[in-house]
């Protein structure tokens, strides 16, 4: 296990460990190579839009969902899923079975370049459920995960995620943390990230809606 560094901080704060896994080689160096290749080549890329100030922005990076065909990546989302290609799913096996999570979906992330970002957020949706675990695959050039804290932004962590690593998001960071990968004024080439998800919200609906058939009949 990679010890975590904190940077940009006035005063030392030790980030809570229960909060992160992180494994710098979870992918060699051919796995991830050959990985990104493939998902470069192969996956249907789309830039999206969302609503900012009022307006529709276009998404600085390019994005695709896949997993269970009955999951959409959003609540706003309605295009159909990408059915789970065997390396997509391979991989979501092994870190289930690695770290006794489960998943049904990934999103991933294109960054082109120094350009392309993702803005301070928190991944807060009712259908991740209230402490959602998230395992994020890096792929490419390194980008620094930021962190920070919802209440007190001073409060900042940020960890550089290289080739081939793995991150897993997990308790109440969701709740307490916002994150984000911000522009560089420096030169970088293309990134991927793979973030798989677990989407409960049909299932809870289903379950309620099976007691009320059981109350009615």
């Amino acid at each position: 296990m990679t010890q975590l560094s904190l940077f940009d901080t006035e005063e030392f704060y030790e980030f809570p460990k229960d909060l992160l896994e992180y494994r710098e080689g979870f992918l060699s160096r051919e796995e991830a190579d050959l990985l990104k290749s493939q998902l470069l080549e192969t996956v249907p890329w789309e830039q999206r839009t969302q609503k900012m100030y009022d307006k529709m922005v276009l998404t600085p990076r390019l994005t695709a969902w896949y997993g269970d065909s009955k999951y959409n990546n959003s609540e706003e989302d309605k295009k159909p899923t990408n059915p789970w290609t065997p390396e997509l799913f391979s991989l979501k096996q092994r870190i289930e079975k690695e770290f006794g999570c489960q998943f049904n979906g990934v999103l991933l992330n294109l960054y082109r370049n120094q350009n392309d970002s993702v803005a301070w957020h928190r991944d807060k949706e009712s259908r991740y459920g209230k402490r959602p675990v998230i395992a994020s695959i890096s792929l490419g050039q390194t980008r620094n995960f930021d962190f920070r804290k919802k209440d007190h932004h001073q409060s900042k962590y940020s960890l550089p995620l290289p080739h081939g690593s793995l991150l897993i998001m997990k308790g109440d960071l969701q709740e307490n943390w916002e994150h984000r990968i911000a522009k560089s004024n420096t030169s970088m080439k293309e990134r991927i990230n793979l973030t798989f998800r677990l989407i409960i919200e049909k299932v809870i609906i289903s379950i309620v809606f099976d007691v009320k058939l059981s109350l009615i009949y």
